[in-house]
């Protein structure tokens, strides 16, 4: 797909007489990243195929490609959760370790991604761009109802350095106050030992009202949706829940943590 699609823009620039740096400009993308898209070294975020079928008008089909090669870009044992993730009508999340992918920056996933240097430089570009693109499912016409419960120390941990922090938080006060279907929530440093601490994981709700559960580990993910085990989790969702500050104090922090990474 990824061949697919550069072989097709390729086409559509030749058959409109326009070069690379006039695509380029067109676009407001670099010439540089339009060549290595052509050449397959850099997959096309969905914001790059769209505005592709914007100025060639091309009826939606760059972006049907760039979906089909984000499907094929996903790891294999995390093509499950994340089709249930596009679908889902509500979406609980718990994170004590890092802010969730759905509300990362581009500079802190790329920053997290490499930090351990298990990755290929491709391959981090590669999970970046996919990670990104998931985050369409937050801006779509009926968006998830998205609350996200994360540990304070997510706040408090460097990840890529003081600016990719202050961008992330402020990235995170600002998509908790204008998006109203995204709920924020923080579990303070006072709460000490609470359900939470057993690790992350997300309940994700679906057209028919069904609920699974995704837990991710370092190399693997797990889809559960064994009704015992749903409902386990459900309560330490609850019990985590009962431990966070309200969502106004949440921001209230957030904000403030966000000054202190300058």
């Amino acid at each position: 797909m990824l061949e697919h699609f550069a072989e097709e823009l390729r086409l559509v620039r030749a058959t409109a007489d326009m070069s690379q740096t006039a695509l380029a400009e067109a676009l407001s993308y670099s010439a540089a990243l339009v060549a290595k898209v052509e050449t397959c070294e850099r997959k096309p975020s969905l914001d790059f195929a769209r505005r592709c079928d914007a100025v060639f008008g091309a009826d939606g089909r760059f972006e049907r490609i760039q979906r089909r090669l984000s499907r094929e870009s996903v790891v294999p044992w995390f093509r499950d959760w994340a089709g249930i993730e596009a679908e889902a009508t509500a979406l609980r999340s718990f994170e004590p370790l890092c802010v969730p992918g759905l509300l990362q920056t581009e500079a802190y996933a790329r920053a997290l991604l490499s930090g351990g240097g298990l990755f290929a430089d491709d391959e981090v570009e590669q999970q970046v761009t996919t990670r990104l693109d998931r985050q369409a499912a937050l801006t779509r016409d009926r968006p998830p109802l998205f609350t996200v419960v994360i540990d304070e120390y997510v706040l408090r941990r460097r990840i890529g350095g003081q600016e990719v922090m202050r961008e992330q938080l402020r990235h995170l006060g600002k998509t908790g106050s204008v998006m109203p279907r995204v709920r924020i929530q923080v579990v303070p440093l006072a709460a000490g030992a609470y359900a939470g601490l057993g690790g992350p994981f997300v309940i994700a709700t679906s057209a028919n009202g069904d609920d699974v559960v995704y837990l991710e580990g370092q190399r693997h993910g797990q889809v559960v949706d064994r009704p015992d085990y749903v409902q386990q989790m459900v309560e330490v969702w609850e019990s985590i829940r009962g431990e966070a500050l309200s969502q106004q104090q949440s921001l209230d922090l957030i904000a403030e943590l966000a000054e202190t990474w300058s």
